[in-house]
């Protein structure tokens, strides 16, 4: 492609918002913050799903024994 064509993409690329991309976002854990572990069913992660658990917060969630 012609430079002038380039150019032009790129002034138009840099006019696009930064956070306007679907890929930038991160599932969070609202408890916590932490960005892994992350389970998208309970909107928290593996540590405060396993404290709240502990404290009986989160319904149906019951420590294991068999």
């Amino acid at each position: 492609a012609p430079m002038e064509e380039r150019f032009r993409a790129q002034l138009k690329l840099a006019q696009l918002p930064r956070n306007g991309a679907k890929n930038r976002l991160r599932n969070r854990c609202e408890v916590t913050g932490r960005p892994r572990a992350y389970y998208r069913k309970l909107k928290m992660s593996r540590i405060a799903l396993r404290e709240l658990g502990n404290q009986g917060q989160v319904p149906g969630v019951v420590k294991s024994s068999w």
